[in-house]
C-alpha cells in the first residue's frame, strides 16, 4: 500500500483526526537505542516514522540533527546498516516507514539501487530536502517505478506557482516546513502560519504533514483541521538525551489525546 492510501486509512479510523509522524537519526546514540526509540513510538501511537541516513553536511538540519549525524558518522555507521536495521524495522512494525536523507548518498549508493532495495525491505517512501524537482529527473521516475513515494516540501517563503511545480513531482504526502530556518527551533502558530496552511491546501490534494518546531500537544492541537500529520524531530532527539529512552513512551501517548 502506498502512502497516500495508507495515510487516508489511518485518518479514516476512529479519534485520528490527525496522525503522528516522528524522526530518528540511525546511529545515534547507538542502533539499539533507536530500536528502542521505534518500539515506544509505535506502541504509543505513531503512524509514521522517518529514518535519517546519516550524512555529513545536513544542511536542512538544526543544531541537535546535525550533532547526532555526526556523532552516528563518527561511531562507524554506515548505509548499510542503515538498510540492515531498516529492513528489520518494517518486519517487526506495522506502519509506514520512510528514509530521510541528502542526495549525495543516493549518488554514491546507486540511484536506481537505493531505490530497488528500499522497495525490497518495506520502505514506503522518501525525504530528500536538497534535491529540487529541476534536478531529479532520474530520481523521481526511479522512485515511481519503484512504488515508492517522493516527498515534497513546501516552504512559508514558497510561492503559490512553485507550490504547483513541486506538487506536480510528489506524491505521498507534502512536507510543509512551519517557517522558516532549520529544525529544533521554536514555531508561532498565528494569523500568518494559518494563512500559509491555506495556501499549502489550495495547492495540492495530497495529505500535509508539518514539521519544524512541534514539540508538544498544544503544537499538535494548532495543527488539528489544517494538517493530516504533525511531524516531531527534535524533542524526542533531545529528550532521550536529556531522560533516556524511558521518556520517549509518555511523551508520544500525551501528543495526541
Amino acid at each position: 500500500m502506498q502512502l497516500n492510501q495508507y495515510i487516508k486509512e489511518e485518518l479514516a479510523k476512529p479519534n485520528k483526526d490527525i496522525l503522528l509522524m516522528t524522526h530518528i537519526v540511525l546511529g545515534y546514540p547507538s542502533l539499539d537505542i533507536n530500536r528502542q526509540v521505534i518500539a515506544a513510538m509505535v506502541e504509543n501511537g505513531v503512524e509514521l516514522i522517518e529514518m535519517q541516513i546519516p550524512f555529513s553536511e545536513p544542511m536542512a538540519d538544526g543544531p541537535a540533527i546535525v550533532k547526532a549525524n555526526q556523532e552516528a558518522i563518527e561511531q562507524g555507521i554506515r548505509v548499510k546498516d542503515c538498510f540492515a536495521f531498516a529492513k528489520e524495522m518494517t518486519k517487526k512494525h506495522n506502519i509506514a516507514f520512510l528514509f530521510m536523507t541528502y542526495y549525495n548518498i543516493l549518488l554514491q549508493y546507486g540511484i536506481e539501487k537505493f531505490c530497488a532495495d528500499a522497495k525490497e525491505i518495506g520502505i514506503k517512501g522518501f525525504i530528500i530536502p536538497d534535491l529540487p524537482p529541476e534536478e531529479g529527473d532520474d530520481f523521481f521516475t526511479l522512485a515511481r517505478s519503484y512504488e515508492l513515494d517522493p516527498i515534497l516540501i513546501y516552504a512559508p517563503t514558497s510561492t503559490a506557482e512553485r507550490m504547483i511545480r513541486l506538487n506536480q513531482s510528489a506524491s505521498g504526502f507534502i512536507y510543509c516546513v512551519a517557517r522558516k530556518g532549520v529544525t529544533g527551533q521554536q514555531t508561532d502558530f498565528d494569523t500568518a502560519f494559518n494563512d500559509y496552511m491555506a495556501q499549502c491546501r489550495t495547492a495540492t490534494t495530497l495529505p500535509l504533514a508539518v514539521g519544524f518546531g512541534i514539540a508538544s500537544k498544544d503544537d499538535i492541537d494548532q495543527l488539528r483541521g489544517k494538517a493530516d500529520i504533525g511531524v516531531i524531530g527534535t524533542k524526542t532527539i533531545r529528550l532521550v538525551n536529556e531522560q533516556g529512552v524511558e521518556a520517549v513512551g509518555p511523551f508520544i501517548a500525551g501528543l495526541r489525546y
